[in-house]
Order: structure tokens, then C-alpha cells, then sequence
């Protein structure tokens, strides 16, 4: 099994249409610099690195980085980690955190999962798994089985995420799990939702 990259991992999402946060790559001092001025601040920073799989647990990710001088510290700080190449500079998003994944399953093949994300994503263990492929009627049942699915739709005066671009996302994740046959995992966690967009902001990749 091999781990691709962050940008191997988020070209192949972005090519069956998932959407990606905007993300430049830094491998020293001047592309950092070049990329915060394209991104523009606050920016999250990512270690790319083919030996770290989990970033956030081995110190590689930086949220709401506010100016240049702030990145430089963070960028020497991430330099010094062991397997370090670049780190992906990408505009911060704000929303609903939620997960689109999938597996594939010896028994039953390819198979998509979606529940809330990020952080609490095994605290609370709200998801739903489909057996790919996965229609939208199929992904919309998924979602509203959720038990976060009333704070997905909106309540208590709060506007709920863009439900038809969620239902949309999962049916791409499926679609790209059944057409790359030596995709054995996809982890897209967090996909950020909002009354407007739903947009992918890490992605993890494993291959046969």
C-alpha cells in the first residue's frame, strides 16, 4: 500500500470534480512568500510529506496563520520535521466540518462513508456508510440519516449547509472509488460546508 501525496491525492479529487480549497505550495523562504501573496491571509499550512500521513498528529498542519512574518516561524517550525518536502499554503474556510470517505471493502467492494468531521469525527462517530455506486437519492438518505443532519438543514434561526452540493460531492467520491480500481482509501476530512459552497480542505489518498 502506498500514501500519495497531498497534491497526488488532491488532483485526483479534484479531476472527478470535487471541489478543493485554493492552495499554493511552498518549498522555501521566496515560494512562501509568492504564495501567502497569492492565498491571502489568514492561511492554514500543511506539511507535504510522503512519510506523514497524519499531519495534524505529528504537528504538521497551522491554522489561521494571520501575516508573512507569522507563516516564516511556522514554515522553519515545519521545516525541521523529519520526512519534510513542502508545505501547502491554502486560504482559510469556514463552515460545517463534515467527512467524505470511502473504502474498499473485500466483501462488498467500494464503499462510501459521510458523517460530521474534523476533530470529533471518532468522538461522536456520526456517519453513514453506502455501498458504492452510490446515486444522489442514495447519498441524500445518507445524509438525512444522520443525527447531525437538523444542524446540516438549519435550525434555531441558523442557515443549514448547501445540501444538494453535499448529495453532489458523495456521489463524485463514489463515482472515483468505482472507477479508480487501485484506490483502496479516500479520506477528505473536512470537507467545509456552507449556505453557499461545500469545498474539500485535506485529502488522503491510499493506493494498492
Amino acid at each position: 500500500m502506498k500514501t500519495l501525496s497531498l497534491p497526488e491525492s488532491v488532483k485526483l479529487v479534484k479531476k472527478y470534480g470535487i471541489k478543493f480549497a485554493r492552495s499554493e505550495t511552498a518549498r522555501n523562504g521566496k515560494e512562501l512568500a509568492l504564495a501567502c501573496k497569492k492565498t491571502g491571509f489568514p492561511v492554514a499550512m500543511k506539511i507535504i510529506s510522503s512519510k506523514i500521513s497524519h499531519k495534524t498528529d505529528a504537528g504538521g498542519v497551522q491554522l489561521n496563520v494571520a501575516s508573512l512574518s507569522e507563516a516564516k516561524k511556522v514554515f522553519s517550525r515545519m521545516r525541521k520535521l523529519k520526512g519534510f518536502e513542502s508545505v501547502l499554503i491554502q486560504e482559510m474556510l469556514r463552515g460545517r466540518e463534515i467527512i467524505i470517505g470511502g473504502k474498499r471493502d473485500v466483501q462488498f467492494g467500494p464503499t462510501i462513508l459521510v458523517g460530521l468531521g474534523g476533530i470529533y469525527v471518532e468522538v461522536f462517530r456520526d456517519f453513514q456508510i453506502g455501498i458504492c455506486p452510490v446515486s444522489r437519492k442514495t447519498a441524500r438518505e445518507m445524509v438525512e440519516n444522520l443525527k447531525a443532519y437538523p444542524i446540516l438543514k438549519g435550525m434555531r434561526g441558523k442557515k443549514g449547509v448547501n445540501l444538494p452540493k453535499v448529495f453532489e460531492a458523495i456521489v463524485k467520491a463514489s463515482r472515483l472509488m468505482v472507477k479508480e480500481k487501485t484506490v483502496q482509501e479516500l479520506d477528505l476530512n473536512p470537507v467545509i460546508a456552507t449556505p453557499k459552497e461545500v469545498i474539500a480542505v485535506d485529502a488522503r489518498v491510499v493506493v494498492k
